[in-house]
C-alpha cells in the first residue's frame, strides 16, 4: 500500500513536518513528484478551479508554471486535528508580461490513513507587487 510519510493523526510535530514536505515539494515545480504526495482520486478546489485525481493534478500543477514564472512559496502551520491540517500560504510570481504578484491564502488539507491528501481547498487572492518588494528571491 502506497504511504507519504508522517500518516495521522497528526501531532504538532508531525504536522509540521508534512507542511514542510509540502512547501519543498511545490517549491519543485515538478507536478509528477507532487502529485503522489495526493490520493488517486483527490478533491481540490483551487480558486475557481475543480480538480479531481492525480492526472488532472498534474495537468493543472503544469499548466500554473507555464503562466506563473519564478515561482516561490512560503507555508505556515494554522492548525491540525487527527487527519487534518490548516496552513496559510504566501507565494510569489512572475507573469508572463513580467509583472510581479504575491499571492495570500489558506488551505485545508484532509488525508487519508496512509498520509495521502484526499482533500485540498485553497482560497488565494494575488497582489501586484514591484520586482523589488519581492520577499522571495
Amino acid at each position: 500500500m502506497e504511504q507519504k510519510h508522517p500518516l495521522p493523526p497528526f501531532t504538532l510535530e508531525s504536522a509540521l513536518q508534512k507542511i514542510q514536505s509540502a512547501e519543498d515539494a511545490w517549491n519543485s515545480q515538478d507536478p509528477v513528484k507532487i502529485s503522489k504526495a495526493y490520493t488517486i482520486d483527490s478533491e481540490w478546489r483551487n480558486r475557481d478551479k475543480f480538480v479531481n485525481g492525480r492526472d488532472e493534478i498534474v495537468e493543472f500543477l503544469a499548466d500554473k508554471w507555464t503562466k506563473e514564472l519564478h515561482y516561490k512559496l512560503k507555508k505556515e502551520y494554522w492548525a491540525h486535528t487527527e487527519n487534518r491540517i490548516a496552513v496559510r500560504f504566501e507565494y510569489e510570481y512572475m507573469d508572463l508580461d513580467g509583472n510581479w504578484f504575491r499571492a495570500y491564502g489558506n488551505e485545508n488539507w484532509e488525508f487519508d490513513e496512509n498520509g495521502l491528501m484526499a482533500r485540498r481547498y485553497a482560497s488565494i487572492n494575488d497582489l501586484a507587487i514591484n520586482e523589488e518588494d519581492r520577499k522571495f528571491k
